[in-house]
């Protein structure tokens, strides 16, 4: 299906949508989990904390993919694959605290508080599917 992915900037920009994110580990297999995310300059934005699966599996040039489901209707959803462009650590704490305001409501992340790192990702495929 093409897809024109501006139909679908609502989930990216707006909608506190929450992302699925996929991963591959090591050994090749996969690994999901679902993530905050923002979207800023043609790219999707997460969050993590050093040393987890997510953020190990996240370096630079791997491949990743992210389901996103409109929270309104579950059967319209966007599917975005490419890879990792950049992981920083500069900025990761503003950028969490980013991410708090948009899904908590909150100006200041109050979870655990580990070295933090962000990643860039720049989609090469975009798929998507509108159903009902």
């Amino acid at each position: 299906m093409a897809v024109n992915s501006r139909e679908f900037l609502d989930l990216l920009q707006g909608e506190k949508a929450f992302a699925h994110l996929a991963t591959v580990r090591p050994d090749g297999s996969p690994q999901v989990t679902p993530v905050w995310f923002d979207y800023t300059g043609g790219m999707i934005r997460v969050n993590t904390a050093k040393g987890r699966v997510k953020a190990r599996n996240m370096r630079e040039g791997a491949t990743v993919a992210l389901s996103i489901m409109d929270p309104d209707n579950p059967y319209r959803y966007i599917q975005i694959r490419g890879r990792v462009k950049r992981v920083v650590e500069a900025g990761a704490d503003q950028h969490i605290d980013s991410l708090a305001k948009k899904y908590l409501g909150k100006d200041k992340y109050r979870g655990p508080s580990p070295a933090r790192c962000g990643s860039c990702m720049r989609s090469s495929t975009v798929a998507a599917n509108a159903m009902g």
